[in-house]
């Protein structure tokens, strides 16, 4: 399958009491059956919908879905502190 592009989701999500916000890059590929199958680059979420729209509006529901029940996950396990780090990266991981 060859990639036809990308398109970035927007999402809102809980830090504490208040919500940020966050872009994910998905890549939407042509479906051997018809159709798209958009996958995120950052977080382990795939999905596919009939139209370019469709399936859209069903991966920001997946990564709504995954950033809900993660940070649920991370509230009941994490103890500590919490840090930031920046790491260094080739632009050709960020395009």
């Amino acid at each position: 399958m060859s990639q036809i592009g990308s398109y970035v989701c927007h999402k809102y999500y809980a830090v504490g009491d208040f919500m940020v916000a966050r872009k994910f890059t998905v890549f939407l590929e042509p479906a051997e059956e018809g159709g798209f199958i958009v996958k995120c680059v950052e977080l382990p979420v795939a999905t596919q919908g009939e139209t370019r729209e469709e399936a859209l509006k069903n991966i920001k529901e997946a990564i709504e879905g995954y950033l809900e029940v993660k940070t649920k996950l991370l509230d009941r396990k994490i103890k500590g502190e919490k840090a930031e780090v920046i790491v260094e990266a080739p632009s050709a991981l960020l395009a």
